[in-house]
């Protein structure tokens, strides 16, 4: 039987929590109902008996405390809502004890923002993490040493796993339990809960607003400049000239202030614009490409594709508002 130890850190988001115990106890009343021995001894484990959740709304009683927990086999460290940085101080306790028990052989799993927790116990500096897009450019700045991954749904990295944001922590759990209890308890559960098993990618979702929290003024003038002419083709140089720097000088800058390269940030304003497009308009996707400044038909579909995971087509006939009602 596999012992999982479901975190419950101050300020954690309750369905992260809730959601695990669930599926993963549903689990058990399957593989009881089938006659078969249970699989997983699931408990929340916290460093008090009681912790408020959701503001105080809510609280939590814990199964267990981690100081009495001498060995697990998963710990499932769930999203956190608030300040991150007062989160992290609040929660510091649990590194430590996360570190030993990997060390002794347990295997951790962060769900959503609950990244920057993992993050902070050092065990994926150098390794990839996923978490959700929107947090991605406080937790470049917070853990630059690590490889965040940010269209990923789930990454799997020497015995730690991390998911993508918001409620695709499902698809890490099915896919721990595919790892654990086989592919058909998984797909059982997929379809008991109502999860997309293949899904792999946040990408579809991800809205780009431009990486502004920075005090570089040069580079943020590139960048209101590339927001602002969508439907031209713009080029390094013509930046660099523009703001009288040297192209090296330019492209190193424009990549510490917003993580993006400067041809990268451009394809992914244009792609923005065209996500939206597809979204509200009735526009095919020819007109589309060249209302973003693109004339090659191929390139422009093979950027969409990289940068949301679906062709135009495929992501105006999911997302059309007037073709979806």
């Amino acid at each position: 039987m596999k012992h999982i130890s479901i975190l419950v850190p101050t300020g954690a988001i309750l369905g992260s929590v809730e959601g695990p115990r669930q599926v993963l106890s549903e689990v058990n009343t399957y593989l009881k109902r089938t006659g078969e021995p249970v699989l997983f001894n699931v408990q929340l484990a916290g460093l008090s008996n009681e912790v408020p959740a959701c503001g105080g709304r809510y609280t939590v009683f814990t199964d267990a405390l981690i100081k009495d927990i001498k060995k697990t086999d998963l710990i499932i460290i769930p999203a956190l809502d608030g300040d991150m940085k007062k989160l992290l101080e609040y929660n510091q306790a649990y590194i430590p004890w996360i570190v030993e028990q990997y060390k002794r052989g347990a295997e951790v799993a962060s769900l959503c923002v609950g990244a920057f927790l993992l993050a902070s116990t050092g065990l994926v500096t150098g390794k990839t993490c996923a978490t959700h897009w929107m947090a991605a450019n406080d937790f470049r700045k917070l853990f630059p040493d690590v490889h965040l991954v940010e269209d990923k749904i789930i990454t799997d990295e020497q015995g730690i796993y991390s998911s993508g944001g918001a409620f695709s922590y499902l698809n890490l759990i099915l896919y721990l339990i595919e790892k654990y209890a086989g592919r058909q308890i998984a797909v059982f559960m997929s379809k008991a809960f109502q999860i997309d098993i293949e899904r792999r990618s946040q990408s579809p979702f991800i809205k780009f607003n431009g990486q502004k929290e920075h005090e570089d003024e040069a580079i943020k003038k590139a960048q209101e400049f590339i927001e602002l002419h969508v439907e031209e083709k713009i080029t390094v140089d013509q930046l660099a000239s523009m703001l009288a720097l040297g192209r090296r000088a330019l492209e190193r800058r424009f990549k510490k202030a917003t993580a993006n390269s400067i041809v990268e940030y451009i394809q992914r304003v244009k792609m923005e614009a065209a996500k939206i497009s597809l979204e509200t308009s009735r526009e095919n996707v020819t007109e589309v490409m060249y209302k973003v400044g693109y004339t090659d038909t191929k390139a422009f579909r093979t950027t969409f594709k990289k940068l949301t995971g679906l062709s135009p087509v495929q992501y105006r006939s999911k997302y059309n508002r007037e073709l979806v009602l």
